[in-house]
C-alpha cells in the first residue's frame, strides 16, 4: 500500500496548515536557543491503523528541511498502544513549531484508516466492496480517500468531475429516470452512469433505461435481495443509507456489489498520539 508521489496538492495543503498555525511566527518557540538540537519520539497511545506519514514529514520539511525523521511503522500497518512510530532529530525550535500540525495530519488520517479497517474486517470474506463518499473534511478529501484505502476499503468518485451519479434532484430536473439517463449518455465522456433509486419500481425503470450502476437508497435487506434478483447482473448495485457496523454484514450478504458508507470519513475520531522530546547533549 504505497502513497502516490508527493504532488503539489499535498504540499499546498501542508503549506496552508503550517501558515494557519504559525502565522507571523512561533512566539513561544523563540524562547528556546536557536542552535539547540533535540530528539523526539512519536508514540501511539491506542491500537490503530497508521496513515499520514507523508503529510507529517512534509510539515517538518516545510518548516526546516534539516529535520531528520525515521519511521518504524508505515501507512496501512496496525500499531499497538505504546508503540514507537517514528523518531525525529533537528533544531528544537523547528520540532516545537511543527509538532501540532504534523500530529493533526497523522492522527486524523490514522483515525480515518482505523475506521475503514473496522468496516473492511466485517466483510473480508465476502465479495461486497465498501466505498467511501464525498462526505469528507473540507480540503482533506484526497488525503482521507487515501486513508480509506490504507484501511482496506475502496474509493467512490473523488468529486463531481470524475463520476456520474444522478440523484433525486437531478432526476426531477431532467424529467424522470429515463430522461436523466439518456441525457447522461449525451455527455462527452465514457464514464459509467449511476443513478439513485428509492424503491423496486424505480429499480425496474433504471434497469430498463440501461443504467450501469444503481444506488439503492435506504433499502431494507429484503428489498436489496429482490433488487439483486431483478438486476440479474445487468447493472452493478450499490447500497447506501442506514448501514453501520452493527448491520453491515446483513446488508453485504444480500449480494450487492458495493456498500457506500459516509461514516468512513464523516464521523471521525482522531487517534491519540504523543510526541515526546529528549534534549540532545
Amino acid at each position: 500500500m504505497l502513497l502516490e508521489a508527493l504532488d503539489e496538492r499535498l504540499l499546498h495543503l501542508v503549506r496552508l496548515a503550517v501558515e494557519e498555525d504559525l502565522g507571523s511566527g512561533d512566539l513561544t518557540a523563540a524562547l528556546v536557543p536557536e542552535d539547540r538540537v533535540w530528539k523526539a519520539r512519536v508514540i501511539s497511545r491506542e491500537a490503530a491503523v497508521l496513515c499520514g506519514h507523508a503529510w507529517f514529514d512534509a510539515v517538518f520539511h516545510h518548516i526546516d528541511p534539516r529535520v531528520d525523521i525515521h519511521w518504524y511503522a508505515h501507512d496501512a500497518e496496525r500499531v499497538e498502544p505504546g508503540q514507537l512510530l517514528c523518531t525525529l532529530e533537528g533544531r528544537a525550535r523547528s520540532l516545537l513549531s511543527g509538532e501540532r500540525t504534523a500530529l493533526n495530519f497523522l492522527q486524523t488520517l490514522s483515525g480515518t484508516a482505523t475506521t475503514a479497517a473496522r468496516y473492511a474486517e466485517v466483510v473480508q470474506d465476502l465479495d461486497t466492496r465498501i466505498l467511501d463518499t464525498r462526505k469528507t473534511l473540507p480540503g482533506l478529501r484526497h488525503a482521507q480517500k487515501y486513508a480509506v484505502r490504507c484501511g482496506g476499503c475502496h474509493n467512490h468518485r473523488s468529486g463531481l468531475y470524475d463520476g456520474i451519479l444522478i440523484k433525486e434532484n437531478h432526476i426531477a430536473a431532467a424529467g424522470g429516470i429515463r430522461a436523466a439517463i439518456e441525457a447522461a449518455r449525451e455527455l462527452p465522456t465514457e464514464l459509467p452512469v449511476e443513478i439513485e433509486v428509492e424503491n423496486l419500481e424505480e429499480v425496474k425503470q433504471a434497469l430498463d433505461a440501461g443504467a450501469d450502476r444503481l444506488l439503492l437508497d435506504n433499502f431494507t435487506p429484503a428489498q436489496l435481495r429482490e433488487a439483486v434478483r431483478l438486476s440479474a447482473h445487468r447493472a452493478e448495485l450499490e447500497a447506501s443509507g442506514g448501514i453501520d457496523l452493527g448491520n453491515l454484514r446483513e446488508y453485504a450478504e444480500t449480494g450487492v456489489d458495493f456498500i457506500s458508507i459516509g461514516a468512513l470519513t464523516k464521523d471521525l475520531r482522531a487517534i491519540d498520539l504523543s510526541m515526546r522530546f529528549d534534549q540532545e547533549d
